[in-house]
């Protein structure tokens, strides 16, 4: 099922908007380190001349589209992308609640793998952002006939198959993978953009500003800033605890 041909002769055209979401320091992480505005231009251009070299299709994008294509994955790598593998992936969801149900299961393992480390006192803060997507080339795992195999692009910690079946999208010219979240209660979809030639534009088209509340029996999380569909909703933590990082098991 993973070979390149079967992948083409099973890729279809997508279009839509996918969410992701950054920790809103982003913004201005080097502003408190600088006394002007020039000062910190200086410190941004100097920064990135010890950064990774872009790839030339990143050109001209936003650096929040391009960074998942310019810097490689800490050593245990992610779903669709090898640790140390130069070919970038774009993770995003279809919906902004999918995208923070993923934030919230991320806080927590931080804290799991923080030992010691008490729970917040306040909120953090995040910036979700919308962008388009199109291409011609795209692999739905949550139809047939891949979601013959749903329990093992959804495991939680192996991601071998996943992986292997990317490296073979990327030979085939997939530009994008559509895979059920993993995290979202709701079940809502994630997917992996493999090229930055899917963006159909080349900045952001929207925003939001988010709090997210880690709490003994759930994370909270509230819109603060910008139109939002759904203003407030909660995830109990026995729902994202089901991954072993969590419980130790």
């Amino acid at each position: 099922m993973s070979t390149p041909d079967v992948l083409s002769s099973e890729a279809r055209p997508y279009v839509g908007e996918v969410w992701r979401v950054v920790e809103s320091q982003h913004v201005a992480s080097t502003m408190r380190l600088t006394d002007s505005l020039d000062e910190q231009d200086l410190l941004e251009q100097l920064i990135d001349e010890v950064k990774p070299e872009m790839p030339p299709a990143c050109r001209g994008l936003h650096y929040l589209l391009a960074t998942p294509f310019r810097y490689a994955p800490y050593r245990h790598g992610s779903r669709f992308r090898r640790a140390g593998q130069r070919e970038g992936a774009y993770y995003a969801a279809e919906a902004v609640t999918t995208a923070l149900a993923e934030t919230a299961f991320y806080r927590l393992l931080f804290l799991a793998e923080s030992p010691g480390m008490p729970l917040p006192e306040r909120p953090y803060e995040h910036t979700a952002f919308s962008i388009g997507v199109e291409t011609s080339a795209a692999i739905d795992l949550t139809r047939d006939p891949f979601s013959e195999k749903s329990n093992v692009w959804a495991h939680p910690i192996d991601y071998g198959p996943c992986q292997d079946l990317a490296d073979a999208a990327r030979q085939a010219q997939i530009g994008l993978i559509r895979y059920r979240s993993v995290r979202d209660p709701n079940g809502g979809a994630n997917v992996a953009v493999l090229t930055p030639i899917s963006f159909a534009n080349s900045a952001p088209t929207g925003t939001q500003s988010w709090k997210v509340f880690v709490g003994e029996r759930s994370v909270r999380l509230w819109c603060s800033g910008g139109a939002a569909t759904v203003d407030a909703f909660e995830i109990d933590r026995s729902v994202l605890e089901s991954d072993p990082r969590l419980t130790g098991d």
